[in-house]
């Protein structure tokens, strides 16, 4: 299995090299030259089988150039070591509804995030032995809130590595941004950036293609790789956890073999998503894709108009992992789309960058449409759903899943055919503890997060997560801010290079 750009489908690299690169060199995101199908005996194969190794099994799909001990090494690593605070990894919880609700966070951060994140630094230090390559790797990553601290918390102390991680500073939950500057490790550093999501991802992106910057760190045996989800090995797993969805809901009879279901995803870059798309070409029975937003609604627009236009005002909102305006995993899904033209990535993606807008013929979006449908919700609505959800199930859901059950309920209200619904939720309702509680009852004045965590606790008998209790001890590490226009300057000063 070979991978493309999806700039230029003639550059070809096998997995290890495309998880140890991150990105193409020509800023194109790497793809698989053809999606696996797995058929029903496949899935079946994979019942009762424990979630490291039936993630192996899928993972040999699509990284052929790893061996079969190699892979479950890494899955057991990641997966069997006591990271997880459920056996099973994942959980799926059904609401009265109906609405089935895909837990994901019960990994060391408390969000989706951690399903990629505990096994990427397992696949990225093979990948370099694989690759030849004998350089300090350093993990250069942009942040919304989530993945910042599970990356840090996966590549810590992880040998041959660096990785900084730069968040939006006033764009991140109180507990969040807790989580990122109190981070240990000796290879670690972090910095907000004066600016939002986006600023930070388009600095880290220029910053990977910037030719002086490239020649100062292969100077300094350095190379950069990235921890966000332009690096297939970050992808790769979330396509794994919707397979081994299906497959559980096979076990507990909720399913039926075959039987189609609807998935809706709360998603601002668009991966989380994506590799949901991915888990239907390979044969999971997902008949519809539900894309829940916020107000920074790009992508529902996109979505119905067929239009992608960045220019327009960004909105700061209790679900802060989803206020994004540039969807970066979009640029994947379109070169599928658009049955692999290069050609056409490369003059979208550039009109994105020099006019913040594309527009995609109509026959692709009709094609988008048959299998994805948008949908967008602002914090009124969000805080509403979580306490309805709250009164009617006793359960605690987070901003962002309640985004994504809105979203749910929305579709399912109007669809010809009534299907099971399941809902990817992607973070412990407490990483948004002020926003939740709100929701439920009422905030005392001067309250801190942590005072917030004993409220929910008291409120929703819900157990507080370890990892977020023992923040008020830690002490902050990381206080640096930068303008955006001095990302570059602070990497080359962090890393010590000219």
């Amino acid at each position: 299995m070979l991978y493309h750009s999806t700039r230029n489908k003639s550059l070809s690299v096998p997995s290890a090299q495309a998880i140890a690169q991150g990105i193409a060199a020509d800023g194109g995101l790497f793809v698989p030259e053809s999606i696996p199908e797995m058929t029903a005996a496949d899935f079946n194969a994979l019942k009762n089988l424990p979630y490291a190794e039936r993630a192996a099994r899928i993972f040999k799909l699509y990284l052929t150039d790893f061996t079969d001990e190699e892979l479950r090494e890494c899955t057991k690593n990641a997966y069997e070591s006591g990271n997880f605070e459920t056996p099973n990894v994942q959980e799926i919880t059904k609401l009265a509804d109906g609405t089935m609700l895909l837990e994901l966070w019960h990994g060391p951060t408390c969000a989706f995030k951690d399903m990629a994140l505990q096994i990427l630094p397992h696949f990225l230090t093979k990948s370099i032995k694989k690759s030849g390559i004998e350089r300090e790797v350093v993990i250069l990553t942009a942040t919304s809130g989530d993945t910042g601290k599970a990356a840090l918390a996966g590549f810590q102390d992880v040998e041959g590595t660096k990785i900084m991680v730069f968040y939006p500073e006033d764009g991140v939950s109180s507990m969040q941004k807790r989580q990122m500057q109190t981070q240990e490790g000796e290879n670690v550093r972090v910095c907000a950036v004066k600016g939002n999501f986006d600023d930070c991802q388009n600095g880290v992106k220029a910053i990977f293609t910037d030719a002086d910057m490239q020649a100062a760190l292969a100077a300094n045996n350095m190379q950069f790789s990235s921890a966000n989800s332009i690096n297939w090995g970050r992808l790769v797993p979330q396509i794994v956890y919707y397979v081994s969805a299906y497959i559980t809901m096979l076990e507990q009879g909720i399913l039926k073999d075959g039987e189609r279901f609807n998935l809706t995803v709360p998603t601002g870059n668009f991966g989380n998503i994506l590799a949901a798309w991915y888990a239907k070409q390979m044969g999971v029975p997902i008949q519809h894709l539900v894309c829940a937003s916020n107000v920074n609604n790009v992508l529902t627009e996109f979505i119905e108009t067929g239009v992608y236009d960045r220019n327009r005002t960004f909105h700061a909102t209790v679900s802060p992992s989803m206020d994004i305006l540039i969807s970066s995993n979009l640029e994947r899904l379109l070169y599928h789309m658009t049955h692999e033209d290069d050609a056409l990535i490369q003059e979208w993606f550039g009109k994105l960058k020099t006019d913040g807008k594309y527009e995609i013929p109509t026959e692709i979006a009709h094609r988008i449409q048959a299998e994805f449908s948008g949908s967008c919700w602002d914090d009124d609505a969000t805080k509403d759903m979580i306490g309805k959800v709250f009164s009617e199930n006793g359960y605690l859901s987070d901003t962002h899943t309640a985004v994504g059950i809105c979203a749910a309920r929305d579709y399912q209200e109007n669809a010809s055919e009534k299907l099971p619904m399941l809902v990817a939720s992607t973070a412990n309702p407490y990483k948004f503890g002020n926003a939740v509680l709100e929701a439920i009852d009422s905030v005392p004045a001067d309250i801190d997060e942590y005072a917030i965590l004993d409220l929910l606790n008291e409120k929703s008998k819900m157990p507080i997560p370890a990892a977020l209790a023992s923040l008020k001890t830690k002490p902050v590490r990381f206080s640096d801010s930068v303008e955006k226009s001095e990302m570059p300057a602070y990497v080359k000063a962090k890393l010590g290079i000219a």
